[in-house]
């Protein structure tokens, strides 16, 4: 058995010091990240699948809670800034980031625009990933770009059949799949997706009228940010 090299006082104090100023460099980087979802499943499986994918090396994630709550898009903001308080009392830390995630569906104009314009209004810890009109928009857009409204009937059938194109000869869509995340992960690609989105919101520059941006999401926004793709992002926007 090899013979344990005791080091110099010196240096061992020295490597203390580099180890430390590691560590405090690591913590420094730790984000948490509080996402509410108006739908009760789709949205958070999505995201709970999407949680143990995030690169360490991109975005160093101290906790990741999403919750999903079944309410309207103007008490779902109230009800996330109480959650976000509720929260950070509990883990007696700051929550570095708030995203609210809904869609239009068929809540009222007014009622959609004013949950987007009370985000908006927040500070910069807080940002809503909206869609109009339902978050399926966000998985047609990593098969190809879309700019013609979409009715809810329609989303499956073209979300079954673009699956079918990749080789899924014999799939169909289930709204609270488990699996959505992962299938798009094999399938497709999320950088693509990302362009596909920015490429969309860029026809609606200067409408301050959300709910006429039919079809569109911000979904993007969150996930570029939890993968550290802002950079797609930029160069889209300059194209």
């Amino acid at each position: 058995m090899a013979k344990k090299v005791k080091l110099p006082e010196h240096i061992k104090k020295k490597y203390e010091r580099i180890e430390s100023k590691r560590l405090e460099n690591v913590k420094s980087k730790h984000r948490f990240y509080l996402i509410v979802c108006e739908g009760e499943k789709t949205e958070p499986n999505y995201f709970e699948s999407l949680k143990d994918d995030l690169p360490k090396g991109v975005l160093n994630v101290c906790d990741f809670k999403i919750v999903g709550t079944g309410n309207n898009t103007i008490s779902l903001v109230k009800r996330a800034m109480k959650l976000r308080d509720q929260w950070q009392m509990q883990i007696e830390k700051p929550i570095d980031k708030l995203w609210i995630v809904f869609d239009k569906d068929s809540f009222s104009d007014y009622s959609f625009n004013s949950a987007i314009q009370t985000c908006m209004a927040k500070n910069p810890d807080v940002d809503c990933a909206w869609t109009n009109e339902a978050f399926e928009l966000w998985y047609l857009l990593h098969f190809h770009y879309y700019n013609t409204g979409i009715s809810r009937e329609r989303y499956q059938k073209l979300i079954e059949n673009n699956f079918k194109e990749k080789g899924l000869k014999n799939y169909t869509y289930k709204k609270n799949s488990k699996e959505m995340y992962s299938l798009l992960k094999t399938y497709t690609n999320r950088e693509f997706a990302i362009k596909n989105a920015v490429k969309l919101k860029k026809i609606y520059v200067g409408e301050q009228n959300y709910s006429k941006q039919n079809p569109c999401t911000m979904v993007y926004k969150l996930v570029a940010e939890l993968f550290g793709l802002e950079r797609i992002i930029e160069e889209e926007k300059e194209h």
